[in-house]
């Protein structure tokens, strides 16, 4: 596997990894790459959203991200409270800075084009990025695709592997081949994923870069936690949740392990919740979050973590390394073999692509095998398949932050039943992938993150 673990986790902004970070990251790589000669030539940029991006791309902020982007601004860096002061700035004077350096005219309306309901052929989340001169003349153009989790691709890249020119210890390209390896050389999951990443980088910026990210993940379960809005930004106006919950469960100052009441034995779910809620209710508002290994499904993961550091007893940093690398080679799995984009395969890409990293790192760090933890990532999926995207409103917020809590329960309990077996299954995890990529594409494309299916119009709802 050429791809990081690193890649599976990235610092970003909500709501959606494939429609909000993936665009702007796309821009930014377009405008970045112009030559200077084709830089200096340029008075109009014109981006084109095609397919999913164009359907649901106001509801996921993807013509603002496009903005961003093409201004030379990066998703892991910019911070929110940024967002609404430079794009004010763009209305009100009707100019940008492209790539930081270069002042040009710049209508919204009719620079950033949705096409509601043309798309191009080789995804689902299409951009097409051009620049002209001042004659009109066309100077450079190349057609991006956002193909979930933040990676994009160009149009030449997009039948050619996922991978890097990057050397690898150990080459597998599914969980059979990985669980061999851990079998003959008598290793973990995470430590074979551990000696692929030191070949690429240092172990004490691995380690760091780790750690960073579970830091960023915890920032976000307490601002999520400490927001005094009481409703989601858009016109579904969704009522915040984990900032009472909280409240609720600390109530005379409890804590995770400590109040309540005694017999209720499953008390810490409501905190797995609350974990998994604050962080999705941080995405719909464009808040900082860390794609696990997507936007739709960043929940999960620390929810799965929170819980895991905060209701067993044996953790250190070695451990939540140790998480993190093993749930990140399930997802680099996933991703390879099949999907993680909600636009290409719905919601099981995302929501059961999470919750299957979510129940192998924590199997993992309760001490499972490779083979226990490769069933508790395949009971995860396979009770996830079939799972359509359907925001309403081309909004993530419903149903997308209770599948949130709801998969984090999923995982825990995936992990707990394959270390109460003995690791035999009769589903392996490779054919749960396979089955979840055959099923989506088999599913129809209303049913992938368009908001013309399912729950997205089974709800009554004022504009958004």
């Amino acid at each position: 596997m050429a791809l990081s673990v690193l890649d599976m986790f990235s610092i970003g902004l909500g709501p959606s990894s494939s429609h909000t970070v993936g665009p702007m990251r796309a821009a930014a790589q377009f405008i970045n790459s112009l030559d200077a000669e084709t830089l200096e030539s340029t008075t109009r940029a014109k981006v084109e959203l095609f397919g999913s991006l164009g359907a649901t791309g106001v509801g996921h902020h993807s013509d603002t991200a496009v903005i961003l982007g093409l201004a030379g601004y990066d998703p892991a860096r910019i911070l929110p409270a940024q967002v609404d002061d430079i794009i004010a700035g763009v209305q009100e004077s009707g100019t940008l800075e492209i790539a930081g350096t270069k002042t040009i005219a710049f209508d919204r309306a009719q620079d950033v084009v949705l096409n509601l309901s043309k798309s191009l052929p080789g995804h689902p989340n299409g951009m097409q990025f051009t620049v002209f001169d001042a004659d009109g003349v066309q100077l450079a153009s190349e057609i991006t695709y956002s193909i979930g989790g933040g990676f994009v691709v160009t149009e030449d890249e997009l039948d050619k592997p996922l991978t890097t020119e990057r050397k690898v210890k150990h080459d597998y390209r599914n969980a059979d081949q990985l669980l061999e390896m851990c079998r003959t050389q008598g290793k973990s999951i995470a430590e074979i994923t551990w000696e692929n990443e030191i070949e690429w980088r240092k172990p004490d910026e691995i380690r760091a870069d780790i750690l960073h990210i579970w830091q960023v993940m915890q920032d976000c379960v307490q601002s999520g936690i400490e927001r005094t809005e009481t409703t989601l930004p858009g016109g579904l106006k969704v009522t915040r949740r984990a900032p009472k919950l909280y409240k609720q469960l600390s109530e005379g100052g409890a804590t995770e392990t400590t109040g309540g009441n005694a017999k209720d034995a499953l008390r810490g779910l409501e905190w797995v919740n609350l974990y998994a809620l604050a962080v999705n209710e941080e995405n719909a508002s464009g808040g900082r979050v860390v794609t696990a290994p997507t936007n739709g499904a960043a929940g999960i993961i620390p929810a799965v973590m929170h819980y895991y550091s905060r209701f067993l007893d044996d953790v250190t940093d070695e451990k939540i390394v140790e998480f993190m690398l093993t749930a990140g080679a399930i997802g680099i799995i996933i991703k390879t073999q099949a999907s993680i984009s909600g636009a290409e395969v719905g919601c099981q890409g995302e929501v059961g692509s999470a919750c299957s990293m979510a129940a192998a790192g924590l199997a993992a760090v309760m001490g499972g095998t490779p083979v226990e933890v490769e069933d508790a990532a395949e009971v995860a999926l396979e009770h996830n398949l079939g799972m359509t995207c359907d925001p309403v409103g081309g909004l993530v917020q419903i149903p997308c932050i209770e599948r949130n809590a709801i998969a984090s329960v999923k995982a825990i309990n995936a992990a707990r039943l394959a270390l109460h077996g003995d690791g035999s299954h009769k589903v392996s995890l490779d054919q749960a992938i396979e089955t979840m990529r055959a099923t989506g594409a088999d599913m129809m494309d209303k049913y992938k993150e368009t908001s013309r299916g399912g729950l997205a119009v089974a709800v009554t709802r004022p504009e958004c």
